[in-house]
């Protein structure tokens, strides 16, 4: 075999709909690693993408929302089991991404992997901790149940290309909404790796689309988009940050707040029910 062989680069693209289109505008910006050397082009979303996206995260609605939360997550778990076996291929992509050793990358993703896990754990039991049984004053059962939002627009974090991005998809995800997420701008290939896996497991088609490429550029029409239900800040500048949260006023969307985080601590409870709302039911008793 010839040592002059020349290796096949890998075509990264967006996950719209449960599939991998180019971005309409056929534009890609160049990816570095931490020391600036280039790793791949990436797609750059525009606008249209993000309005197909929302368009596809609306049509899985119905669905992901209308299943068992066993249902959702057993996926959950098979996506886990799908990010061990490519493992290997994340911790490459983290350490290039961030600028990591070998063994602070593996540290990372393994976390990640078990994060996803924790969440997909969660799935069946979100009613026990924010549903309740409410005393009212005359003869009724006066019950409050969990539900999701609808659709939620994710700004993954920039300074956590994987574990910081598997943090805020799958709180989101686990409890019955859709999600449009917008990559790392700089760290965006662990994203869309992340596609492939989601591409090839049990997930429909929609129920997680994402989109690589500026991140206010993308997000401006997310946040004023009249079918995004809620935001997660998480991966905006301060001064962008604004911007979106005055642009999601205009519609009363749900807004999560950008925060300083680490990543690797236990995450608890509050990203997994910041995008529920609660119904509440009266019956009478007896009946």
């Amino acid at each position: 075999m010839s040592d002059n062989r020349l290796s096949v680069l890998k075509t990264y693209k967006l996950f719209v709909g449960g599939k991998f289109p180019r971005s309409e505008s056929g534009r890609v910006y160049e990816v570095t690693d931490a020391k600036g050397r280039w790793l791949a082009n990436a797609p750059l979303a525009s606008r249209k993408d993000a309005r197909d996206a929302v368009v596809a995260a609306r049509k899985a609605f119905g669905g992901w929302s209308g299943a068992t939360a066993y249902n959702r997550g057993q996926i959950l778990y098979r996506v886990a089991e799908m990010l061990e076996g490519r493992r290997g291929q994340f911790i490459h992509e983290v350490a290039d991404a961030e600028g990591l050793s070998k063994s602070k990358a593996t540290a990372q993703v393994d976390a990640a992997i078990d994060r996803w896990v924790w969440y997909a754990g969660w799935s069946d039991k979100t009613a026990q901790i924010a549903g309740s049984a409410n005393p009212v004053a005359g003869p009724y059962f006066n019950l409050s149940s969990p539900e999701p939002t609808g659709v939620v627009a994710l700004l993954a974090p920039q300074e956590s290309s994987f574990l910081g991005l598997v943090s805020v998809i799958a709180p989101a995800i686990v409890t019955g909404n859709t999600a449009v997420v917008v990559a790392a701008e700089r760290a965006p290939l662990p994203a869309l790796s992340l596609a492939e896996v989601l591409a090839t497991s049990d997930l429909p088609g929609g129920v997680v689309n994402i989109l690589s490429g500026r991140t206010a550029e993308i997000a401006a029409p997310l946040a004023a988009h009249q079918d995004v239900n809620a935001i997660d800040l998480a991966g905006a500048e301060p001064e962008l940050a604004v911007e979106l949260e005055k642009a999601a006023a205009e519609n009363l969307k749900r807004v999560l707040r950008p925060q300083a985080v680490d990543w690797a601590a236990d995450p608890g409870t509050g990203r997994l029910l910041a995008f529920l709302e609660t119904k509440t039911v009266w019956h009478p008793m007896g009946v």
